[in-house]
């Protein structure tokens, strides 16, 4: 069942022209070199440290690794990653079971 519900919001998202990252719950990720990035549609976070940031999103994690990691801004489904950014890693949920 939610491979047809998901295809069937591929397919509304691809017929009416509508961004996929709203109707399909995907992150979107806007990246300023390697100094900031700024991510919505998140779940949560998960692990925050200097080096590394882990959230969760509605299909698996997202892993950003580097250094000098600062949040800016945080919010319950976006937020603002200042430092050095090395990685940036999508995590699938289907590998972890």
């Amino acid at each position: 069942m939610k491979k047809m519900t998901s295809r069937m919001k591929n397919w509304i998202a691809h017929h009416m022209q509508l961004p996929a990252d709203v109707l399909m719950d995907l992150p979107r990720i806007t990246m300023i070199g390697q100094l900031h990035i700024y991510i919505e549609n998140h779940q949560g976070v998960l692990r925050f440290s200097n080096q590394e940031l882990r959230l969760l999103l509605k299909q698996g994690q997202l892993l950003i690794k580097g250094d000098g990691f600062v949040l800016k801004t945080i919010l319950p489904e976006e937020l603002l990653l200042e430092g050095r950014i090395d990685e940036v890693l999508f995590i699938d949920d289907k590998k972890n079971r």
